[in-house]
């Protein structure tokens, strides 16, 4: 059902889970634990990058197209990011998770704790949360 969160489009890892995520939502195929967390977290922190806001995005998302399609449009409408942001961007969405030097509210270990992966070191990162509690669900 789900896109991984390392999956690229325009060299950009997330948009494509994003953009997955916002499709279900308005088909109602989004399961409701994902509910609270959209626009939200990642979602928020790719929009900003992108120069966009998530209504917007979601607005676009609505009237179709391709992921390449809509990231052309977050490219218009918003920044065209680089080659070194592009990269940049990648590594600090990859690594989230492993050795932040900023607080979230809630760290990687609570997080794995509070879905039952807390016995799990080789989830070392929020991406890899993902992709292992992803795999659990039917």
């Amino acid at each position: 059902m789900f896109i991984s969160p390392y999956e690229k489009v325009g060299g950009l890892v997330w948009v494509p889970r994003m953009l997955r995520k916002i499709r279900l939502r308005a088909s109602g195929q989004l399961p409701d634990d994902y509910l609270p967390y959209m626009g939200l977290g990642f979602d928020r922190r790719c929009v900003r990058f992108l120069g966009v806001t998530y209504e917007a995005l979601v607005e676009r998302v609505a009237t179709g197209g391709t992921d390449e399609e809509i990231l052309e449009w977050c490219f218009a409408t918003g920044k065209r990011p680089s080659e070194v942001e592009i990269h940049v961007w990648n590594e600090y969405m990859i690594k989230r998770g492993w050795r932040d030097t900023d607080s979230p509210s809630i760290d990687l270990q609570e997080y794995k704790e509070k879905y039952g992966l807390g016995h799990r070191s080789d989830i070392r990162t929020y991406f890899d949360f993902y992709e292992v509690d992803e795999e659990r669900k039917p």
